[in-house]
Order: structure tokens, then sequence, then C-alpha cells
């Protein structure tokens, strides 16, 4: 027999009201939420004004050297009204960067964003900075300028001095294959990707103006040799592979080695090994008690057993403490 209907005022029937009443409560606080949000939004939001008053300042204060922090990573449209000789930085997790390559860094926030949390965002960006000025509104925009006390100028870069690199392809019994500069790239024989260049990719989420180096595959290594390069207080390696290839943990994978020697002797200076599924750039640099001469010639090399999916990102470079 078919169940009978419960009763207009039984336990049940309360009980369905009730989760009835509660659903609609539920609804109408999160229609209220949201249509108070996009009502909120417009008068949170920078201005035309806004933007020209931050682009008009930069324009007249910036120097050369300097460089722009966006807060939210996300709030992009101030690119399109920065000079373009002032270098924007934005990105999943740039609060963090140390920006060594920039001796002051201007901060353009939006701190009346939706769950913008400026102190927040303060602890994680002030260690090692110095504020030069109260931070100036226009409008819904913020603009601060910090002295940059983890600025460390390059003396040496690879990806910027590629040009001048001998590159080429080494065989296992040592023959050389070379991979000749057509006035931008190294190209070597074989597919497109076996190249050197400085190239943009991004490695786990972070724009990196890096040195392509593509694994040949095998035992084969790529390499370039820097036959006179400047040191100065350490040197630094950093490696890691580009875009969602990284996260990839085929069985066939196989790990990146990144190496590098000096040229003379073959000694063994600084070593990355990538192993499939390592995300970001990974970091290796000379001990700190270690005295580095004023020039060295180097070595640096690339191998992957499969080369399949290791498109390989890496800088090498030396640096020195600012001087006062």
């Amino acid at each position: 027999m078919p169940n009978p209907e419960p009763a207009a005022g039984s336990p049940r029937i309360r009980q369905l009201r009730i989760l009835s009443l509660a659903d609609f409560a539920v609804l109408t606080v999160a229609a209220v939420a949201a249509l108070y949000f996009q009502l909120s939004l417009p008068g949170r939001l920078p201005t035309e004004g806004d933007y020209r008053g931050v682009a008009e300042s930069l324009a007249k204060e910036s120097k050369n050297g300097d460089v722009l922090l966006l807060y939210p990573w996300w709030a992009e449209r101030a690119r399109l009204y920065v000079p373009r000789s002032l270098p924007v930085v934005g990105y999943l997790g740039s609060d963090t960067n140390p920006l060594r390559d920039f001796p002051r860094i201007w901060v353009l926030a939006q701190p009346n964003l939706p769950r913008s949390d400026i102190k927040a965002f303060e602890r994680r960006f002030i260690p090692g900075r110095t504020a030069l000025g109260s931070p100036r509104s226009f409008g819904n925009l913020q603009l601060s300028l910090y002295r940059n006390g983890l600025y460390r100028p390059a003396v040496f870069s690879a990806a910027a001095e590629h040009p001048s690199a001998r590159v080429y392809i080494e065989e296992p019994d040592h023959r050389q294959l070379d991979c000749p500069f057509d006035g931008k790239v190294h190209r070597c024989p074989g597919p497109e990707q076996l190249r050197v260049d400085q190239e943009w990719h991004e490695v786990l989420y972070e724009p990196r103006h890096c040195l392509w180096m593509h694994p040949p595959g095998g035992p084969r290594r790529l390499v370039a040799e820097f036959p006179s390069a400047k040191l100065g207080e350490r040197l630094t390696l950093a490696a890691g592979i580009v875009g969602e290839y990284a996260s990839r943990r085929q069985p066939e994978l196989t790990v990146t080695h990144v190496v590098v020697e000096e040229l003379t002797s073959g000694r063994r200076l600084l070593e990355i090994a990538i192993p499939p599924g390592r995300e970001g750039m990974q970091q290796a640099e000379t001990p700190s008690q270690l005295q580095l001469p004023s020039s060295m010639a180097l070595k640096i090399w690339v191998q992957s057993d499969n080369p399949a999916l290791r498109e390989t990102c890496l800088e090498l470079f030396s640096d020195r403490s600012a001087t006062p």
C-alpha cells in the first residue's frame, strides 16, 4: 500500500517548513550581499583621473632603475598609464619578490577594493625596505615609494650576455655540434626548441626573463660557454621548468640536470636537479665564505635523458652588495 501523506500539523511538515524558511533566508542574505557588492563596487574602483594623476607623478619623480609593484597583483589596468620606461611587476606571489635588481620600489595599491588587506601586504613586503615619504592618495589609488634594502646590482648575467657565448651540443664522445648565433638566437642542429636565447617565460605564475636552454635528450648536453664572466661576491644559478609542464609526473619523464663548471678546470661550481613534478625556480649559490676572483671562464650545460616536457628556463648571474 502507498505511504500515507503526513498530516498538516505533523512534526515532519513543521520540519520541512523550517528548512524551506531557512533556505529562503540564506538565499535572501546572499542576494542582498551580492546587490550591495555590485552597488558599492563602482565607488571602490579608480577613475581615469586617478590613473592619470599617478602617471603624472611617476613621470616626474621616477628614476632609471625604479620599478612599480602592483597590489593587488591582478590590478593590471595601471599598466596602460604608467611610463613605458618604468617596469611593472604584478603576479601571484609578487608581494614576496626581493626585486634585487631595483634600488627603489614604487607600490601602487588599491586598498579600498573588496577583501583588500593592505596591512597583510605590508607585513610581507616591508622587511628589508624603508619608506621614502608618506603614501599619497589619488582617489582609490595609493602610491608609495620605498628604498629597497634587498637591492644587489648584478655584474654578470648569462641571459643578458648570451650573444657573446659559445654554444654547442656536446655528444657523449665529446664531439661538439656548433649552434651558430644568427644575430639574435643561437640555433642548434635539430628541432626548433634546440636554441639558446633570452626569452620571457612563466615559471609557477612568475614571468622570468631567462635563458632558454632545452636539453637535447639522452646523454647529450646543450652547452653555453662564457670565456670571461665578471664576478661579484657570489655566483647564483636558478632554473625551473616553464608553464604547466613543471607539474607533469609521467613515469617516462626524467630529471633535468643544470650544471655550472669552471671552463678551464672542469670543476663543478653549482648544480641543480629538477625532477618531474618539481614546480618553481630552484636555486643554488656559491658559499658566502668562498672568495671569487674578479672574472672566470664559465660553462653551463643542461641534460635530461628524455627531453619531452623539459622546457628549461635558467638564470646564471653574479651580484654584489649595493654601495651606500
